[in-house]
């Protein structure tokens, strides 16, 4: 069965989305049979893996006749995950997409029975297919991150190296507990990884060593560095591996997919 793992950080800005597309990316390399899910309503892992999202979002425009075909759709229901679920130009990799729309399913979902594990039933009649599933989650603690939390076996958490990167953490890990005491006793900690980080400051190191004394051996060897390749990347729709295999960037995410690896074959 896949591993499904959810990235998460309720605060914005910390390479959450990055680190999944890139963490997907390299799983493929690796040859895993790999699923990206974009839960995030701002679909930027959709856009970041090449997909026309203007097209997907055509069918959400009034007078549109073309049926949606995206994370909102299995989020009310209307469709399970294989009719969304698109190639990707990379071997081994394929991609869930969505759009804003889905920011919309949260009001319907309030009152759904079923709100709390839709992706998860969801997820159940595909990962068959799958060795990794990576969750894109949005950066809040929202009805979708808790879905993401349910459906998922490890979260992996990124926090960048700098001023206020431990806001709102220890909020996410109590929603994590309550996850893990009611709804998925499955649930574990993978990792966190530092991101953003610049070994020529003293702020990076010392907000660096502030995460390791609060998570010790949670956190990831890796961490991510500061690297334009890394920013411009998504502007052209690829994986930074795809941009530039060469980037300190790259071998950063390329090291951070053997440590998750390891850290899941367990």
């Amino acid at each position: 069965m896949a591993k499904v793992i959810c990235v998460t950080n309720q605060k914005g800005g910390v390479g959450k989305t990055t680190t999944a597309v890139n963490l997907a990316f390299y799983l493929a390399k690796e040859k895993y049979r790999t699923l990206l899910i974009d839960f995030d309503p701002q679909g930027n892992a959709t856009s970041g893996m090449g997909v026309d999202k203007a097209a997907l979002e055509k069918a959400y425009e009034p007078d549109s006749k073309v049926p949606g075909c995206s994370m909102t759709e299995v989020m009310l229901g209307t469709i399970g995950l294989l009719p969304v679920i698109q190639e990707t130009k990379y071997k081994n990799l394929h991609i869930a997409p969505t759009t804003p729309q889905l920011a919309n399913t949260e009001v319907e979902l309030a009152k759904d029975k079923q709100r709390f594990t839709r992706l998860r039933e969801a997820v159940k009649m595909i990962e068959g297919n799958y060795d990794y599933i990576i969750i894109d989650s949005p950066p809040s603690l929202s009805l979708l991150t808790v879905n993401g939390m349910i459906t998922a076996e490890y979260l992996l958490l990124p926090v960048q190296t700098e001023f206020y990167a431990m806001e709102g953490v220890s909020q996410l890990l109590e929603t994590m507990k309550l996850v893990k005491e009611r709804l998925n006793p499955k649930l574990k900690l993978l990792g966190v990884l530092a991101t953003m980080y610049d070994k020529r400051t003293s702020l990076s190191i010392q907000v660096l060593k502030e995460v390791e004394k609060y998570f010790k051996d949670k956190v990831f060897k890796t961490t991510i560095p500061r690297n334009v390749r890394v920013a411009e990347a998504p502007s052209h729709g690829v994986p930074v591996g795809a941009y530039d295999k060469f980037s300190k960037g790259a071998k950063a995410y390329r090291d951070l997919t053997r440590e998750v690896i390891s850290r899941t074959q367990k």
